[in-house]
């Protein structure tokens, strides 16, 4: 996925989870944070960040901020772009999902299963498919980690994949790992033990749980390559 017009600027603050103060030409910006999560290791005062630039002139404000230098280390960190680079990699077939060897016929994003929206659902011929995805940020040692703070709402999704498993469907769970060369992926368990304790259960039950890396430049993401999954039980 490519962004259009991106520019680098230089992070200062972060009043809410929402806005952002950059610096950017030598002038100071007030710009929209596309991910609500805490990522305090990321944007750091005086950090290297990117924003996508609007050409909407009803905005209230001009840029949003899409990634940022951590160290070496390009991170994406906008958490509305997960979705889009996982149906373009199974469209592209970059991304081949496990018990899923057929054509894919149908695919379409969001769709309502009992009390949850799943990402995506797809059918082949023969079977139907959950796809509940998660972008990662949070890395530690070359390890990722996710969650960054408590989410019930992803405790919920997961319990619901299990229950569609249980009637037939194929479902998995996806981690977008929104960096590249990384170790491993496991759930931050010192952040929220139920997601924790719920992905491994869901796996006990035939979820398949899996994650990938990205290639990142500061205007385009996409998938690279399956990342490990540890979940420690």
């Amino acid at each position: 996925m490519n962004y259009k017009t991106v520019v680098e600027a230089k992070f200062i603050e972060r009043p809410n989870r929402f806005i952002a103060y950059c610096e950017v030409n030598d002038s100071i910006e007030k710009v929209h944070v596309k991910n609500t999560g805490r990522c305090k290791e990321l944007l750091i005062p005086n950090c290297t960040v990117y924003l996508e630039e609007s050409d909407n002139p009803n905005r209230k404000t001009k840029f949003s901020l899409i990634a940022v230098q951590k160290g070496n280390r390009l991170i994406n960190m906008d958490s509305q772009v997960p979705n889009k680079v996982v149906q373009e990699a199974l469209i592209n077939k970059t991304i081949i999902l496990p018990d899923l060897e057929e054509e894919i016929i149908f695919i379409k994003p969001e769709k309502t299963y009992g009390n949850s929206r799943f990402d995506i659902y797809l059918e082949t011929k023969n079977k139907k498919v959950f796809i509940e995805i998660k972008g990662v940020t949070l890395e530690e040692n070359n390890i990722v980690l996710f969650p960054d703070a408590k989410t019930e709402r992803g405790v919920k999704h997961v319990k619901e994949l299990i229950e569609a498993k249980k009637e037939g469907y194929y479902c998995y769970v996806i981690f977008v790992v929104q960096m590249k060369d990384v170790l491993y992926f496991t759930p931050n368990k010192k952040m929220h033990k139920e997601l924790a304790e719920i992905l491994i259960e869901a796996e006990d039950n035939g979820v398949n749980i899996l994650a990938y890396d990205s290639n990142i430049t500061p205007s385009s993401i996409e998938i690279n390559k399956k990342v490990e999954v540890i979940l420690e039980k």
